[in-house]
C-alpha cells in the first residue's frame, strides 16, 4: 500500500467550486470511477483560470491484500453536514497554514509560533495544526490553543467530527532504527526530556524501517511525495492502538544528497522537502485511525548533523540547532484532543472564523463558505497557490482580505465584538437603499 499524489484538471464547464455537498456528487460520479482503488486524503486547489481548477489529490492506494484500509469509509472523505447555528458563547478561531505550499510565513520551521500566540491571545481557543507550531526542540503554543493534526482539523469544519479537551495522553513513539545508534539515543533522550520537564506519558517502539517515505514536488511547486509499505505501520498501529491516545513517528524521509545544504544555504526560497510527505503520512494515519498524530523527521547521517551552516535564515533556524527534531511533537500531542462524533465537544457550530493564507483553496475553504464561517485571508504570507478567493461564492461579509496578520486579529476583534469592519474605515461608503 502507499500514498501518492494525482494531478487531476477540473472545466470550469463541468463544475463550479462552492459547495462541498455539490463536489462530493461531482467526484464520485467523474474522478471516483478512474480511482476506484484508492482512497482520497488530502485536496488542495493549486490554480484557478478561466479554463478551470488545478487540483492535487493525496490517495491512499490500495492492492488486494490490503484494501481493509483503503477502501472502507473512503466515499466519506468529502462528506459534509451542514451546521445549523453558531455558538457565540465563547470565540474559537481556526489557524491554518498549509503544509508545503512554500508559505512566507509558517512554511517553514514553527516560524508561525509567534503568529500563534498572537491569534490566541484574541480568542477564547485556538484551533491549529502541526506545521503552524512545530519548531524542532522549540513549540510555544499557548493553553488555550489545540494541537490538532490537518486532516482532523478539516473534517472539523466539514461538520464530519468533534473535538473533545483532554488533560493529557497516553502517548507511543514510534521510530525507524538507525544504522548509527547514536541517532535512536538522542530520540529517546528527547522523550525522556519531555517526560521530566511537560509530564507526558510515552513509550517506545523500535520499528524495521518498514515504510519508505519519499520526498518530490509537484508541477505546481507544492512539497509533496511518495509512501510505500504503508500498511505495514497500520497494522502495527492497529495493535497497540487501544492502549495509547496519540502517535507520535520519527522516521527517514528521504531526499537528494544535495538537499540539506540547498534548503539551508543556497535557495532561500526553497520549499520545505520534508513537510509535504509528513502530511501524506500523518493525514493518511489521522484519516484511518482517528488518532491525534504528528511527524518528526530523522536526521539520516552524522554527514547530515556535521553540516558547517553558520548562521541560517531565522525562519530555518530551529532546524539546525536540533538533532532528534522532537520536542515540538511530544508538546502539541501532549494535550491534543480526542476525535468524537460530530454532535459533541467543539464542533463546526463552535467556530467563529478560519484565517489562512490568501490564495489558498482547499475543503477548509470551501467548508467554510457553505457553514457560513468568516475567512480572513492574508496577502504577506505569499505562497505557491495560484487562486483569488474573491471569486468563490461568500456570502456578504464573510470574507476579508488583508494585508498582514495584524490587520487579521482586527478582523477578528471586531468579529468578536459584534463590529462592522466598515464601521471603523474611512471613508466609510454611504447607507444602501433598496428599493
Amino acid at each position: 500500500m502507499k500514498v501518492i499524489t494525482e494531478e487531476i484538471f477540473i472545466s470550469r464547464k463541468e463544475f463550479q467550486f462552492g459547495d462541498p455537498q455539490s463536489f462530493k456528487e461531482y467526484y464520485l460520479r467523474k474522478i471516483n470511477p478512474k480511482y476506484s482503488s484508492h482512497r482520497p486524503v488530502r485536496f488542495v486547489v493549486t490554480k484557478t483560470d478561466k479554463e478551470g481548477y488545478s487540483c492535487e489529490i493525496d490517495f491512499i492506494v490500495a492492492e488486494k491484500s490490503n484494501e481493509k484500509y483503503a477502501l472502507k469509509g473512503r466515499d466519506a472523505f468529502f462528506g459534509f453536514r451542514k451546521r445549523n447555528y453558531e455558538d457565540t458563547e465563547k470565540f474559537t478561531a481556526v489557524l491554518i497554514i498549509p503544509t508545503g505550499i512554500g508559505a512566507e510565513l509558517g512554511g517553514h520551521c514553527g516560524d508561525g509560533n509567534a503568529l500563534a500566540r498572537l491569534v490566541a491571545s484574541a480568542c477564547d481557543t485556538l484551533i491549529t495544526h502541526p506545521n503552524v507550531v512545530n519548531a524542532s526542540d522549540i513549540n510555544e503554543m499557548t493553553e488555550n490553543t489545540l494541537y490538532v493534526e490537518g486532516s482532523i482539523q478539516t473534517r472539523l469544519l466539514m461538520g464530519q467530527v468533534g473535538l473533545q479537551k483532554v488533560r493529557s495522553n497516553r502517548m507511543l513513539m514510534l521510530m525507524d532504527k538507525h544504522p548509527d545508534r547514536f541517532f535512536n539515543d538522542e530520540i529517546i533522550n528527547a522523550v525522556s526530556s519531555a517526560r521530566v520537564t511537560l509530564g507526558i506519558d510515552c513509550e517506545f517502539f523500535e520499528m524495521k524501517n518498514s515504510v519508505e517515505c519519499r520526498s518530490a514536488y509537484s508541477s505546481s511547486g507544492r512539497a509533496v511525495g511518495e509512501l510505500n509499505n504503508l500498511e505495514k505501520l497500520f497494522d502495527l498501529i492497529k495493535i497497540y492502538r487501544v492502549d495509547y491516545d496519540a502517535i507520535g513517528l520519527s522516521t527517514f524521509i528521504k531526499v537528494p544528497p544535495d538537499y540539506h545544504r540547498k534548503y539551508f544555504l543556497e535557495n532561500e526560497e526553497m520549499v520545505n522537502p520534508w513537510g509535504g510527505v509528513e502530511a501524506m503520512l500523518t493525514h493518511s494515519l489521522a484519516e484511518i485511525f482517528d488518532i491525534p498524530c504528528a511527524h518528526s523527521p530523522m536526521m539520516m547521517s552524522r554527514e547530515v548533523m556535521n553540516l558547517e551552516l553558520g548562521i541560517v535564515d531565522p525562519r530555518k533556524a530551529p532546524e539546525s540547532a536540533s538533532i532528534a527534531y522532537l520536542h515540538c511533537i511530544l508538546k502539541g500531542l501532549h494535550k491534543s484532543p480526542r476525535v468524537v462524533p460530530p454532535e459533541k465537544g467543539i464542533n463546526a457550530e463552535h467556530i467563529s472564523c478560519m484565517i489562512i493564507p490568501d490564495k489558498c483553496v482547499g475543503l477548509p475553504t470551501l467548508a467554510c463558505i457553505e457553514q457560513g464561517i468568516p475567512v480572513i485571508a492574508v496577502r504577506e504570507n505569499k505562497n505557491k497557490m495560484k487562486n483569488n478567493l474573491t471569486n468563490l461564492p461568500f456570502e456578504r461579509g464573510k470574507l476579508f482580505v488583508v494585508d498582514n496578520y495584524l490587520e487579521a486579529v482586527g478582523v477578528m476583534n471586531a468579529l468578536k465584538a459584534g463590529v462592522s469592519v466598515e464601521s471603523v474605515r474611512r471613508p466609510i461608503g454611504k447607507t444602501k437603499i433598496l428599493r
